[in-house]
Formats: C-alpha cells, sequence, structure tokens
C-alpha cells in the first residue's frame, strides 16, 4: 500500500499545470470519538491518493480537522468518501472564497492528540454542550445588540488583515493562549452579555463555545462554518458584510479577499497593505506583511541582515542553520523587533492583552500587480540527476521529458542543493557533443556547485 508521497511539491505543481483542470479548495471538520485513529488515517490517505486529493489533515481520538485541495471534477466522490463514516453524514464543507490550483501540493494526514491544540482538558467539561450556531443573517443581527460581545478566536496575524467590526482580537499567537485570557477579562459579563465567537472555519469556536458554557457564561453563540462559510452567505444572499478586510488561511495563498478594505500595514514602509509573505531566508521564514515595493526592494526578505543572508552561497546558509530550530515559525512567529509597522501582536498590546484594530479601510484594494505572480515560476520538467563526477564537475542527467536544447535556461533543484538557475551553453549527449537530448538520452555538462540524486532538471519558460 502507497501511505507517502512519491513526488515532490515541484513535481506535483508541474502535473498539475499540465493537467490544467480546476481545483476547489476547501475545509471541514468534526468532533466524534474515533477508536483508532491509524487506521482511519490510512483509510483516508489511500482513498484520497486514488483521487488527487491534496492538503493538511490531522485526526485524533476526537475527530477530523482538514484543509483540503481537491479536483472540481472529483467533489462529489471526495464527498462520499467522507460520508462512507457515520459520523460525517451531511458534513458542511467551507469551500473556499478564491481558489487557487496550488494552495496544496502534498497530501498529508497524520494521527495527533488532538485535532485543535486548545490545551484543554476534555473530561472536565462537556465538549457535546456548545454554543447556538448562526448564521450569516443572524450573526449581523445580534451584532447590532448593544448587550454584545464579539471575540475573535483567530491569532494576531490572522486577525490584523481582516476582522469584524468591534470585535476583541486577543493579542495570541495560538489558540490555547486566548482561553484564559478571555475568561477573565469578560468575567464579570457571564450573566447579562452575548458572547458571540468567531473563528476561521468554526472549529476553534466549537471547542471554545462548550468551555465558555462550563465556564459560567449564559448567552454563548457561534458564527456557523466560520468566516469562510460567512462570506458565501452574504454573497448568496447579499447581505452586507460586517467582516472588512482579508480572511487568512493556513494554505499558499495566506489569505482571502471578503471585502475590498485594506485594514493593515506594510510592517517596513507602513503604507496600506495586506499581503502576507514568508522571508526568504530559509533561516528565518518569518511570516509578515510586505507590500509590493518592499517586495521588491527587500527581496522578499524581513530585514537587512536576512537580505544579506539570501546572497551568501548554499553552503554558508546551511552551516548558518546548522544546529538552529526552525519548527513552527512559518505561522507562529509573526513578530520581530525588525518590523517597525507591525502594531497588532506588539509589546505595547500586553498590557491589557487584547487589540482593538481598526475598523475604518485604510485604502481599497486595486488589482494585484505582476510582482505577486513572481510567486509561481513557469518551468517544464525535464528529468533528474544520474551522477555527479567530482573532479570534472560534470553533471550527468536523464532526460525524461520534452527535450533540452542549448541556450536554455535551466534550474536545478533539491533539497540540499536548493535553486540553481544557469543558462545552458554546452552539452554532451549520449557523449557526444550535441545542441538537442531528448526523452531517453543521457546528457552531461560543466556545473558551478555539487547536484545530488534527489534534484531534478527543469526548463525556465520566458
Amino acid at each position: 500500500m502507497q501511505l507517502y508521497n512519491t513526488l515532490s511539491a515541484e513535481e506535483r505543481a508541474e502535473l498539475i499545470d499540465q493537467a490544467g483542470k480546476q481545483r476547489l479548495t476547501l475545509s471541514f471538520y468534526a468532533y466524534a470519538k474515533i477508536e483508532n485513529p491509524k487506521e482511519f488515517r490510512d483509510a483516508l490517505f489511500l482513498a484520497w491518493n486514488r483521487l488527487d486529493a491534496l492538503g493538511r489533515t490531522y485526526v485524533a481520538k476526537e475527530g477530523i480537522n482538514a484543509q483540503m485541495s481537491v479536483p472540481a471534477e472529483n467533489f462529489e466522490v471526495f464527498r462520499e468518501t467522507l460520508e462512507a463514516y457515520n459520523f460525517m453524514k451531511n458534513i458542511r464543507l467551507n469551500v473556499a472564497v478564491e481558489h487557487d490550483d496550488h494552495s496544496f501540493l502534498k497530501l498529508t494526514v497524520k494521527v495527533r492528540d488532538k485535532i485543535v491544540a486548545d490545551g484543554l482538558n476534555d473530561e472536565t467539561f462537556d465538549v457535546t454542550d456548545i454554543g447556538v450556531h448562526l448564521k450569516a443573517n443572524e450573526f449581523n443581527q445580534i451584532l447590532e445588540d448593544p448587550n454584545t460581545i464579539v471575540v475573535d478566536f483567530r491569532n494576531h496575524y490572522e486577525s490584523e488583515i481582516g476582522h469584524f467590526k468591534g470585535a476583541i482580537t486577543p493579542d495570541v499567537e495560538t489558540f490555547r493562549e486566548s482561553l484564559p485570557i478571555i475568561n477573565e477579562q469578560l468575567k464579570d459579563f457571564k450573566e447579562d452579555k452575548n458572547l458571540v465567537m468567531y473563528c476561521t472555519g468554526g472549529i476553534r469556536c466549537e471547542k471554545a463555545s462548550a468551555y465558555f458554557k462550563h465556564q459560567g457564561f449564559k448567552n454563548v453563540f457561534q458564527l456557523e462554518g466560520g468566516i469562510i462559510n460567512y462570506a458565501k452567505q452574504i454573497k448568496e444572499e447579499n447581505l452586507e458584510s460586517k467582516f472588512i478586510g482579508k480572511n487568512f488561511v493556513f494554505d499558499h495563498r495566506l489569505g482571502e479577499r471578503i471585502t475590498d478594505d485594506i485594514v493593515s500595514q506594510c510592517h517596513q514602509c507602513g503604507n496600506p497593505c495586506d499581503n502576507h509573505t514568508n522571508c526568504e531566508n530559509e533561516g528565518c521564514h518569518l511570516l509578515f506583511i510586505q507590500c509590493d515595493s518592499c517586495k521588491v526592494a527587500m527581496e522578499n526578505c524581513c530585514s537587512a541582515e536576512c537580505q544579506e543572508i539570501i546572497h551568501m552561497s548554499l553552503v554558508e546558509q546551511v552551516k548558518l542553520r546548522r544546529g538552529v530550530k526552525n519548527g513552527n515559525k512559518i505561522f507562529r512567529k509573526g513578530k520581530s523587533d525588525k518590523l517597525v509597522y507591525k502594531h497588532s501582536g506588539d509589546s505595547r498590546a500586553k498590557i491589557e492583552q487584547t487589540v482593538q484594530l481598526s475598523n475604518i479601510a485604510l485604502s481599497t484594494f486595486k488589482n494585484p500587480t505582476a510582482i505577486r505572480q513572481k510567486i509561481k515560476i513557469k518551468k517544464t520538467l525535464l528529468g533528474k540527476a544520474a551522477h555527479y563526477f567530482t573532479k570534472a564537475s560534470v553533471g550527468l542527467f536523464i532526460i525524461e521529458n520534452k527535450e533540452l536544447n542549448v541556450g536554455d535556461k535551466i534550474l536545478i533543484s533539491g533539497p540540499t542543493t536548493g535553486n540553481e538557475e544557469l543558462l545552458l551553453e554546452k552539452m554532451l549527449v549520449n557523449g557526444a557533443e550535441n545542441t538537442v537530448a531528448k526523452q531517453g538520452d543521457k546528457v552531461t555538462f560543466a556545473l558551478p556547485f555539487r547536484i545530488r540524486l534527489s534534484d531534478k532538471l527543469y526548463k525556465l519558460n520566458t
């Protein structure tokens, strides 16, 4: 049985481009008692792998939490793989507002202790005694009630680019941090206020609403299906959006636009912006907001120090990273003293542990400029590395797809080699000098760096 990915992210992206078929990005969750999570995990992987479904899924004894990319033509069959289990009959699938064929490039199904790291002892309260679910129209109405307190149960980097007007936005990096903070701050309003909560897709509020009812809050409500489902409903029913800005999502897109309001700033220059970037320096990978101008000037980096590092040789960069733990920085860090205009989540907000973010747009969204399209490099997979002749500094490749020509701009990519681009000026094809190499040919040419057997050869399309 194949219970693992056999293709790299680059290879998968290439196949998706070649297929040219629409993919849907979606998410779902379900709380249920699962006796054997490992067996459940394996069954899902096998079923989804056959459907070319990609994404990140966590399963535990308490249920399932998934974010997926599924070919549109396989959507209904994918639903059937879920509804084969009784606890997922008629499950709500939160289909994204915006779609990107490359939102996920691998299929990952992991067994965890919990499907959301909430830090709660589920044995101490009834996790099924949840708050009242509200649809978009009902949610809009209760927000108008002066006795309503609305709380954002997402993290600071999520709420910073978009949130409901007037919401309390805890200054936290994890969901588990927000629970005691909100419980303490709202302890005097348990009897007479409506505690209304929301998150991205609903899963965090599902547990939080039960927790707060257990803590003595009498009127607990939650947005059904989270921001994703809310955005879908306001569009279908032509309702006013009480949410302003973008909804942060945990895939390649890093956000989907709900309204044209831009409520955040570039962390480097202060201009209105709500586009997240991961620092180009692999030893940092800080998540921060960066405008197009700073993206060009700083080369996708968060600081001058990181910009210097990306210009070092790959060997020097690896030496700097050696022994440094970089685990979850991509979505956890989001804070740095180098980010002058980072307001949500900074030390000044620690006084009250919550931030009242702006309800007024700083700017209005315009169509993205070409610089954002640089994320997706147009390339064609040609073949793989077969050998490296150390003394001669020559690499041997086997052409498995298309053809290679002298004069082509090529990319050699691998986990250790990184991404190395060069112009092919001369090559030997099956031992003789030639200008064209076709499928099945063995190609050798000089290289200014070492290659590994895990490396892939691509042609860059101009």
